[in-house]
């Protein structure tokens, strides 16, 4: 039997799926962009549509011509006075920026605001490509873009087999020597492990954890991955095997470290298939130089 409170449920449902799905035809106008991700900024250049932007987040850095363009705040710190001072006409965000009453404000002004799920997967970020797209009207471009992407993944795909004992790496987010977490499962630096055919040498949680001694040394990480910010914030390699256990893992042994920049490595955008490529191909050198310092 169909209920009163069953017909709400789906009336709710409607509305809610109507509201996302019709963004990109509610986007007439285009010629004013905010964008409120380093991702979604790093989309809307590599589909030709740079020139329509007139302001980004904090986290955009990426290409470099979003350097000369103003900063509105970091995209979960936002004030809506502040994007809204720069007029736009559509603003793209995705579900990290907040807090959520600014994002009430911005649809409340009449802008056109588009939000995209955040997840760290290939398949959401094939789809908030194709969603940008078609909201900007450059669905081409947006098709370009994809098979590009897929194929350097598949590009991957077929070097993995030749990846020896498949590597244990060991994500490190550093923000000096107070602020150490170490990556568990359902992070986007365990995506990304597993997309460029290594293991996580973390395993048995989710998320992030500071690191300690004992769990890096149990760990037994082939290989340190970071950031270059984070690098750089411990006083690079060498301040890095200072850390606790790190000099007492394979890693530390053998000076293996690779950073990569934040953006490029974890942003899941249109990069992604070259960031997994980088990756792997530090990862396929391990098995043979046991003891060189190349990723210093």
């Amino acid at each position: 039997m169909i209920t009163m409170k069953w017909m709400l449920c789906l009336g709710l449902m409607t509305a809610l799926l109507g509201t996302t799905g019709n963004a990109e035809e509610m986007a007439n106008d285009t010629s004013r962009i905010v964008t409120l991700s380093g991702t979604i900024t790093e989309i809307v250049f590599a589909l030709g549509a740079g020139e329509r932007v007139v302001g980004v987040d904090a986290s955009s850095s990426f290409p470099e011509a979003v350097n000369q363009l103003p900063k509105v705040a970091y995209h979960r710190r936002l004030s809506a006075e502040g994007v809204l001072s720069l007029r736009p006409t559509l603003i793209i965000a995705t579900t990290e920026a907040g807090p959520p009453e600014a994002i009430q404000q911005l649809e409340s002004a009449g802008v056109t605001v588009l939000v995209l799920p955040h997840e760290p997967t290939v398949e959401n970020a094939i789809a908030k490509i194709e969603r940008i797209a078609a909201a900007l009207e450059v669905q081409a471009r947006g098709t370009a873009l994809i098979q590009a992407l897929k194929k350097e993944l598949s590009q991957v795909q077929s070097s993995i087999p030749q990846i020896a004992a498949q590597a244990k790496i060991l994500f490190l987010y550093a923000r000096g020597q107070g602020t150490l977490m170490v990556a568990g499962q359902d992070t986007a630096a365990d995506t990304m492990i597993d997309l460029a055919g290594g293991t996580n040498a973390i395993q048995g949680y989710s998320g992030y954890k500071p690191l300690t001694s004992e769990a890096a040394v149990a760990a037994a990480p082939d290989l340190i991955l970071l950031m270059d910010s984070g690098l750089e914030s411990v006083g690079g390699a060498q301040g890095l095997w200072q850390l606790p256990g790190l000099a007492l893992t394979p890693a530390g042994q053998q000076g293996r470290v690779l950073s990569m920049d934040g953006l490029f490595l974890l942003g899941f955008g249109p990069r992604l298939g070259q960031a997994v490529l980088a990756l792997n191909e530090a990862l396929y050198e391990i098995p043979s130089k046991m003891g060189s310092n190349d990723f210093d």
